[in-house]
């Protein structure tokens, strides 16, 4: 069964391909360093380039990082899962080989996973994941779009069908007003809003 080959193939630190519900996504054990350097050679991805962490719920995401606790967790809670990574701060500088050059943040991401895909994350914990192409090349909507070389390179596949294809919208959250780093599957002036409201109803 491919979910149990991914979960068997991520506890033993190797690399796996994983839908989401943006593209497909180069995952691999988050608790580790080195399966992430694994991951990012793979790729061709300089490893100063900050890597998220993917999870299925926020909280098994708070346990591992439990000082996002606070302003950073109420909005969270109220964007995922969805088509989000939100780059939220991280003070006790955990999972620093993720983090690239701003060990001091840190990205996160809570999909809305297809199923086996979610059946592999609910039982691993926290991944460290980016999309399935190689460094610069364009993201992978079906699995026929992900590198020979990627998929090579990987203990296990999941192949969830064609998926939208387009990457999440990263959203900072460390300063005093959101700002979007990257607009991708949800429009900018949307999140901005959402984060906004949930703001203010917290004030």
């Amino acid at each position: 069964m491919a979910s149990e080959d991914a979960v068997t193939a991520i506890r033993a630190g190797q690399l796996v391909v994983l839908p989401t519900d943006t593209v497909y996504g180069l995952c691999c054990d988050g608790y580790r360093e080195a399966p992430f350097r694994r991951l990012t050679k793979l790729k061709g991805r300089p490893e100063t380039m900050p890597v998220a962490l993917l999870a299925a719920d926020l909280d098994v995401l708070l346990d591992a990082v439990p000082e996002v606790r606070g302003r950073a967790a109420v909005v969270a809670r109220a964007l995922l899962p969805g088509p989000y990574t939100l780059v939220l701060p991280n003070p006790a500088r955990r999972f620093r080989w993720l983090c690239g050059t701003t060990p001091e943040t840190i990205g996160v991401r809570i999909p809305d996973l297809p199923p086996a895909a979610r059946a592999v994350v609910e039982r691993t914990g926290v991944l460290a994941a980016t999309s399935a192409n190689l460094h610069g090349g364009p993201d992978p909507a079906r699995l026929q779009d992900v590198a020979p070389e990627i998929l090579d390179g990987c203990g296990a596949v999941i192949d969830a069908g064609e998926l939208p294809g387009t990457p999440s919208t990263v959203v900072d959250l460390t300063g005093p007003e959101p700002v979007v780093l990257r607009e991708g599957a949800a429009p900018a002036e949307k999140v901005l809003a959402e984060v906004r409201g949930v703001l203010a109803r917290e004030a």
